[in-house]
């Protein structure tokens, strides 16, 4: 159920803050086969219901989150409450205060339920946690949800809740909403307060809502958002005007078959409500990931310097960091040099289009075991394969968000990719607001 179809049922008295509150509780008990929490609030949150019950008996109502449950990424301080960040090093981290965010959703109305299992300390891409328990997609439970807000994605995706937030620094909200088959955006960098959320690297971390639709993650954004605006602008009656750019080279190069058919048949969709669209060439995306990858090894390597024993990390998260405290710092400076050069030659494109739309991922959600897989006869690392379309974006800092885009023949979700100049957020969700009615 939607925020809107929840909302509407506690306003007309249907259904009680409360009952809501013990129904999804008791739902998540029950029907939560994807290790999706690692803490829960339960008790907190039933206290909280009765309080918006009470609120609403006297005439207050916060807005469209009101008694609606959601969950944190436990990368969020919650004042009182575990933060891990799915780390052995945050084991016993009880933060005195809330994240700003944890706090807008909280006085919008909004109950957390508990916080979210995830990749550890964020720095993967599929939640195969080592201290907590790998998160199971809800679609296929031998296979990953995506990372690292993969718990967020899995109860989402699972209709247990219809937002959660996550965090994304090289495609950690995209990349599980793309597997999971939901809706995610990473905002505008610097649009929505990092305040109290562990970092991973502080020049590409971004936080954003997962939700079940469009309209989800726009509510939750219109709360998270420094930057006061509409982001839950209504759908247009069509997409004339609206200029489409679909990359000639890199995005399409090397996907799989039925992914860049479901992509190409939503990009005809785009055409079909009246988008211009059309090929756009873009600047070297290799280099701009390799640089994005420069930047967040060698600033989460910094970020973890002082620890130096491996027992306390995951295989992989330690072998990250020791990657990045490799690198040098001329490497480090001229990738940020770069930065600023993509960012002009953005700024010129810009001008030209209004969307950039991709697949999200060039693959379905890869089985637990897998550590490659096999895209058009070659063999990918299953880490660098689910950043590849993504990671730029953070280095870059445009709004850019997945949506759901059809199934391949395994029943497996298919994302596409939609991404807008900066600060340009309430127009993507409008443009995706208005694909996703389209099709309903």
């Amino acid at each position: 159920m939607t925020i809107r179809e929840l909302g509407k049922r506690i306003r007309e008295r249907h259904i009680s803050c409360v009952e809501v509150m013990q129904q999804t509780i008791a739902a998540i008990k029950s029907g939560d086969k994807c290790n999706s929490i690692i803490t829960a609030t339960y008790d907190q949150a039933l206290l909280t219901a009765a309080e918006r019950d009470n609120e609403l008996a006297a005439g207050h109502d916060r807005g469209p989150l009101h008694g609606i449950p959601i969950a944190h990424k436990d990368l969020l301080y919650t004042r009182g409450v575990k933060t891990t960040g799915g780390s052995l090093i945050y084991n016993h981290f009880v933060p005195d205060s809330d994240a700003v965010v944890v706090t807008k959703l909280y006085d919008a109305g909004a109950i957390s339920i508990g916080k979210t299992n995830l990749h550890e300390l964020a720095y993967g891409i599929t939640s195969k946690n080592p201290h907590y328990g790998p998160v199971l997609n809800p679609h296929d439970t031998v296979r990953i949800p995506g990372g690292s807000s993969g718990g967020s994605a899995a109860l989402v995706a699972a209709g247990l809740l219809p937002m959660a937030t996550g965090t994304d620094t090289g495609g950690s909200i995209r990349i599980p909403a793309a597997y999971c088959g939901i809706t995610g955006i990473k905002p505008t960098y610097g649009l929505v307060s990092k305040k109290g959320v562990l970092p991973l690297s502080y020049g590409l971390d971004h936080i954003g809502p997962l939700g079940s639709c469009v309209e989800d993650c726009a509510l939750a954004l219109q709360v998270m958002a420094d930057q006061p605006a509409d982001y839950n602008l209504a759908a247009l009656p069509n997409l004339s005007g609206v200029r489409i750019g679909v990359p000639r080279h890199f995005f399409f190069d090397r996907i799989d078959t039925e992914v860049e058919t479901a992509v190409r048949s939503r990009i005809d969709h785009f055409r079909q409500l009246g988008a211009t669209v059309g090929e756009v060439d873009l600047p070297d995306f290799n280099g701009v990931t390799a640089a994005a990858r420069i930047v967040q090894m060698a600033e989460a390597g910094a970020l973890y310097i002082d620890y130096q024993d491996p027992a306390m990390f995951g295989r992989d998260v330690w072998a990250n960091i020791q990657q990045g405290r490799e690198i040098l710092g001329h490497e480090y400076v001229n990738a940020q040099r770069l930065r600023s050069l993509y960012r002009q030659q953005f700024d010129q494109i810009w001008r030209t289009i209004d969307v950039i739309v991709s697949p999200t991922t060039p693959i379905t959600a890869p089985l637990l075991t897998e550590t490659s897989v096999q895209i058009k006869g070659q063999s990918e690392d299953v880490r660098l394969a689910s950043t590849r379309l993504v990671r730029a974006w953070n280095f870059l800092g445009e709004p850019a968000m997945s949506l759901p885009c059809g199934q391949d023949s395994r029943g497996l979700p298919i994302g596409i990719q939609l991404v807008s100049p900066p600060f340009s957020d309430a127009r993507l969700l409008q443009i995706a607001n208005t694909m996703e009615h389209s099709l309903h």
